[in-house]
């Protein structure tokens, strides 16, 4: 299909700079957003931005942040406050049906509050009487495995530490976190294939590389700092290949806010040489086609294979099975675009595969990542500078916060080292993830829900189920800086927590502290915020999880609960001992600026794998998984849309079967909605269908047509039909085949049984579905200004 431009200007430049300013003042934080902005990711007593996982360059820059974590910074800075107030002048059955935008802009939460049902509304209550609801209500449970402990990248590491340490000394591994829904295909296949379910790349690699493969990244909206690496590198001579199912225009050409050549005299850089645009969950099918010319032309590193692998004999028997048909259907990339693709990394001395969601989050995740480690693998590529495997994560510290234990599948290797360490008996059975966690609280399982952070039932799918399923509980517990929707489901005993924010001090009666996080690249780096806190009932997240431990366990635990959360240092030093490369943790924090890397092994070659070798992997799922569903996706839908006509008359296309993926806007970050603006994607409203223009002609449908969305029932499932819309038809450069609508709104068309089979993740990227021009009442919603 033809390409379509749709936003004609540079990625950042002028437009970044105004809508970040337009957000402080938004947010009414102007000049104490800024005083943060200035003091975000800088070396010296700044603190780090919790906007993205992004490494920070070497060099230092007097600002040093983008215009994501402008938007962040300028949320979490506003005075604005949802305190007693507020909560008297709202029920809870009102705010229910509140945006997910009007919710972000009713102010810090400032005071801890608990449900009162017979108002509906949030009353406050003290600290103390809270800590004891907890305590009480822990101790009536018949077993540790009743209550689900939830976090969100958002915690840093000291705090983290703790909370997992409690949990586990309450006895349960019920520890279900954000990269349960984010990269965990990344987390297992490469611990499984490499023996380290993170990134070998450092910073510095993209200053070296020759080929970067990008997958299923929008970095313009979601981490923008990356585009800086991507144009220098490219103007050293890297070439750089975008395979996304969209074209998005913020990787066009850049414009750097950081240069002044760029923004006076309106200059930008290239970054990205091609896009190929395969279809939806094509990834793993176009890998196969690069992997299956490389073997069958000997183009592989086979010095590489041989001393530093096991599986490749298996995995070229399946590569050898796989036609070019089968290739070429599967990806939706012709036989001789993948094969110049793959000529171009048999002649690359340095590649760097780097990919996000649009790789993880599908039923074949897991095939897909691990076919990007076999490529790796194939042309040794691990190991050396300049190449790599880059994930990138996109939460500040969700990285770090698995580093530090939050795991419901914990190595016994940590559960071994925390028995020593602390001098009890740790839980040993696997505890619930995202996924069986959400299962289990819509079965009844589950009578504790607590949330450090996050937005657990939005960001999961099923988002309705779960919410239900809150309100049937004896306990939740939430611990965040911001109202959200989860929280506005009580159950009988309903709690929230005000907690400190990344920008503001931390002081206790051992002095200010700083904590520590974890990037996409395994630098363990330090981060203090400045600010006044906005008001003086918050406590720190790491006195939070010390005070409902003291009162659960009782003063007299031999943990010093008190103590690690006045002096984080003494954290450190229990970390230093529990954790792997954490030795000297205190002196190393303080050794320079930037902190330190944690020792990576495969990085050098050092394969901590069962086999003691890297280890290639056959793929689980056909290549052709995406073509085959909708397919029977055709069959299945051809006896419920039959009868259904469209507006003009004419017969609706039983025969079109479409592949939906979920999409972020740039006005957003995770499940926070910041505006209604996506400046790359020309839209200002969030009730949208994306549709390439083409596939709109030849519907006979037009651009802003009200279109339902439906997804039939999961075979695998009692489930039913589920829909949403109407949604505005809206164009975008997309594959054929292919439409897109925005996170959270269409959660809801993701079920909880449609996820990977190792990691467990929902299949928020692919799900099939038809659609239905529909008449609308003539006061539908118009675009928000």
């Amino acid at each position: 299909m033809r390409k379509i431009p749709v936003y004609s200007h540079p990625a950042a430049g002028w437009p970044a700079l105004i809508s970040s300013a337009r957000k402080l003042m938004d947010y009414q934080t102007f000049l104490r957003g800024s005083v943060s902005v200035l003091k975000s990711n800088q070396p010296q007593g700044g603190f780090d931005c919790p906007g993205c996982a992004w490494p920070d360059h070497k060099s230092h820059k007097a600002i040093d942040v983008c215009e994501n974590g402008i938007k962040v910074v300028a949320s979490e800075t506003m005075t604005k406050k949802a305190d007693a107030a507020f909560f008297a002048r709202h029920t809870v059955t009102e705010l229910q049906q509140w945006s997910g935008y009007e919710l972000e802009h009713s102010g810090r939460l400032s005071e801890p509050v608990y449900y009162d049902a017979a108002q509906d509304r949030y009353l406050p209550i003290s600290w103390e009487a809270a800590y004891q609801c907890i305590a009480e209500q822990l101790g009536q449970l018949d077993s540790p495995d009743e209550a689900l402990f939830y976090t969100s990248g958002r915690v840093t590491n000291e705090p983290a530490f703790m909370y997992q340490l409690f949990v586990r000394c309450f006895g349960t591994n019920n520890l279900p976190d954000c990269s349960n829904m984010c990269h965990e295909p990344t987390s297992v296949m490469l611990g499984k294939q490499l023996g380290v379910g993170k990134a070998t790349v450092r910073l510095e690699d993209f200053e070296q590389a020759k080929l970067i493969l990008m997958f299923g990244q929008n970095p313009a909206t979601n981490h923008p700092r990356m585009l800086e690496m991507l144009a220098h590198a490219h103007q050293q001579g890297c070439c750089i290949i975008s395979i996304n199912p969209m074209r998005e225009q913020g990787l066009r050409k850049f414009k750097n806010p950081q240069k002044p050549s760029h923004m006076v005299a309106g200059q930008s850089d290239d970054m990205v040489d091609e896009v190929i645009q395969i279809q939806i969950g094509g990834d793993a099918a176009l890998l196969t086609g690069i992997a299956k010319w490389l073997t069958k032309n000997k183009r592989m590193n086979q010095h590489f294979i041989h001393e530093h692998t096991l599986g490749y004999e298996a995995l070229d028997v399946w590569l050898r099975q796989q036609s070019w048909t089968d290739v070429e259907r599967g990806s939706g990339i012709s036989q001789e675009q993948i094969i110049a693709i793959a000529k171009l990394v048999a002649d690359s001395p340095a590649t760097i595969c780097t990919w996000g969601m649009g790789i993880t989050q599908h039923v074949q995740g897991d095939d897909n990542v691990a076919m990007i480690a076999n490529l790796l693998l194939l042309m040794g590529m691990i190991g050396i500078d300049g190449a790599g495997a880059s994930p990138v994560r996109g939460h500040s510290n969700v990285q770090g916060d698995r580093t530090m234990g939050i795991h419901e599948r914990p190595a016994q290797k940590l559960l071994d080292s925390l028995e020593r360490v602390f001098k009890r008996p740790m839980p040993q059975e696997h505890g619930y993830d995202v996924v069986t966690g959400a299962k289990a609280l819509i079965a009844g399982k589950l009578k504790v829900f607590m949330s450090m952070g996050g937005n657990y039932a939005v960001a999961a799918p099923d988002t309705s189920a779960i919410q239900q399923a809150l309100t049937t509980t004896q306990l939740n517990i939430f611990v965040g800086t911001k109202l959200n929707e989860t929280m506005l489901y009580p159950s009988a005993n309903n709690l929230i927590f005000p907690c400190l924010g990344r920008t503001e001090r931390i002081v206790t009666a051992k002095g200010e502290q700083f904590a520590t996080i974890e990037d996409s690249m395994c630098q363990i780096v330090p981060t203090q915020g400045k600010l006044k806190p906005v008001s003086d009932m918050l406590k720190s997240e790491a006195q939070i999880v010390a005070d409902i431990a003291t009162y659960v366990f009782g003063s007299g635990s031999s943990i010093p609960w008190q103590a690690m959360s006045e002096d984080f240092d003494i954290v450190r030093d229990y970390i230093a001992q529990a954790i792997d490369g954490f030795e000297n943790f205190n002196q190393r924090i303080r050794a320079t600026e930037r902190g330190f890397h944690l020792y990576h092994p495969a990085r050098h070659r050092v394969w901590n794998t069962d086999s003691g070798k890297a280890q290639f992997e056959v793929p689980q799922y056909s290549i052709t998984y995406v073509a085959a569903q909708m397919t029977e996706a055709t069959l299945s839908f051809k006896d419920h849309a039959k009868d259904i006509d469209n507006n003009d008359g004419s017969q609706h296309n039983t025969q079109k079967i479409w592949q939906l993926t979920s999409v972020r806007s740039h006005d957003q970050f995770n499940t926070m909605i910041f505006g209604y603006n996506d400046r790359y994607r020309q839209t200002n409203r969030r009730d949208v269908l994306f549709m390439h223009p083409d596939e709109i002609s030849r519907l006979g449908w037009q651009k802003g047509d009200p279109v339902m969305v439906t997804r039939h029932a999961n075979k695998n499932s009692s489930d039913q039909p589920r829909q949403l819309g109407p949604l505005v038809l809206t164009e975008m450069d997309i594959a054929s085949n292919a439409v897109a609508a925005y996170y959270p709104e269409c959660n809801d068309l993701f079920d909880l049984d449609t996820h990977a089979p190792n990691s467990h993740i929902p299949a928020y990227k692919s799900t099939t579905v038809f659609l239905q021009r529909v008449d609308v009442d003539a006061g539908m919603a118009e675009p928000v200004s």
